[in-house]
């Protein structure tokens, strides 16, 4: 019992040295920088959701996998498997082109095409 305890506060104290150490750095303005008209706004908007997106689709490829590994020969979870697998490659491939034309639009509309 006290080796467990002792454990328990080793990796506590493991967990919390490097807040410790980040302790003497200076703080990040987080406004610095930020968008200052609403078209950049929103372009920044809708790449954040489309990263969430993306992380979603990886997320579900993961699922998929373990399903299918874990079906033990099972045919229904085999196809389930599969089908998570299918449909989040396709959800993923969707969200990359999404993304590219989102910024080709982006950056026709909002910049004027210069490429800059």
């Amino acid at each position: 019992m006290l080796n467990k305890k002792k454990n328990i506060l080793f990796t506590l104290f493991l967990l919390s040295v490097p807040w410790c150490v980040q302790a003497g750095t200076a703080l990040h303005n987080p406004l610095e920088g930020s968008a200052s008209d609403f078209p950049t706004l929103i372009g920044g908007v809708i790449r954040g959701m489309l990263g969430v997106v993306g992380a979603v689709a990886l997320i579900m490829i993961v699922i998929g996998g373990i399903t299918w590994m874990t079906s033990s020969g099972n045919a229904d979870r085999v196809r389930r498997g599969k089908d998570t697998l299918v449909w989040a490659v396709i959800g993923l491939t969707a969200i990359f082109l999404s993304y590219a034309v989102v910024n080709f639009i982006f950056d026709a509309v909002v910049r004027g095409g210069s490429g800059s």
